[in-house]
């Protein structure tokens, strides 16, 4: 596929590289060109840098690799608000949350709808928002089971489309339902996140089921 990264922190070098792998065109953009440029040169395997504009224009599917702070700027710099990214799969792996509390900060609706409402006619997807950009870059035991990249939406082609890039990266999708149920996925991040803050293992506080 070719894909559009908007962002060049951890994430969007960690699922650029474990893309650019998989074999997929990755390119890269960000509110610095030269951020921009300088990870499209460590990723390597032909990544190259672009405006935001063009990061999104005619790509099977763009990653929103931003704090969720930054996502109405970067989109507004890609065009999402002229529907450059209309009927395109745009991926959500942004957490509002209060750090190190865990605490959603959107109000009674969620970030991936926020999104949608951004980007309109965007194929929004939430995914990639439970797992550190470690998760992608470390070589795991190949006797560990795969992780399990839960997500949600609305458009059946654009899950299709996300959950091939999720198997690309030895992992297996969950659709949980549609993008209404993205909050609840928020939630779930948030609760992790808190845990982690607390010293707790979060491994630890779900349950085992056979």
């Amino acid at each position: 596929m070719n894909i559009g990264i908007l962002g060049t922190g951890n994430l969007a070098e960690g699922l650029g590289a474990a893309w650019t792998r998989a074999g997929h065109e990755v390119v890269i953009a960000g509110r610095s060109p030269d951020k921009a440029k300088e990870l499209a040169d460590r990723l390597g395997g032909g990544v190259h840098a672009a405006t935001p504009r063009e990061a999104v224009t005619g790509r099977d599917a763009v990653l929103l690799a931003v704090t969720w702070t930054g996502a109405a700027d970067i989109l507004h710099s890609a065009g999402a608000s002229e529907g450059l990214l209309e009927g395109t799969p745009l991926i959500d792996p942004t957490n509002a949350v209060e750090h190190g509390v865990g605490v959603l900060l959107t109000g009674t609706d969620s970030m991936a709808e926020r999104i949608a409402a951004l980007a309109p006619g965007a194929h929004v997807v939430k995914a990639f928002h439970l797992f550190p950009s470690t998760q992608w870059t470390n070589s795991h035991a190949p006797d560990q089971p795969p992780v399990t990249v839960a997500m949600c939406g609305d458009d059946p082609a654009a899950l299709k489309t996300v959950g091939d890039l999720v198997r690309d990266l030895g992992g297996v999708p969950a659709v949980l339902g549609p993008l209404t149920r993205a909050r609840q996925l928020e939630e779930v991040a948030g609760f992790v996140i808190g845990l982690v803050f607390s010293g707790v293992d979060p491994n630890s506080a779900f349950p085992r089921v056979e």
